[in-house]
């Protein structure tokens, strides 16, 4: 069966790859990418289609729930 696709948006970068190493040690999960904010996650929903994307609610420019 092929891996759950995984896109995290937060604006803090330690906390994106922090989440990106625990969720890489999961057999079943595999992080695509990415974004620091909300326009650089949809731009990278459009690029890589991930399966889930876990986001943060407040962040700069474009939240997560806009």
């Amino acid at each position: 069966m092929a891996p759950i696709r995984v896109l995290i948006a937060d604006d803090h970068a330690l906390l994106r790859r922090g989440i990106a190493s625990v969720l890489a040690s999961e057999g079943e999960l595999e992080v695509v990418g990415e974004a620091s904010d909300g326009f650089e996650a949809i731009k990278k929903v459009r690029e890589l289609t991930p399966d889930v994307v876990l986001m943060d609610l407040n962040m700069p420019n474009c939240s997560g729930l806009e």
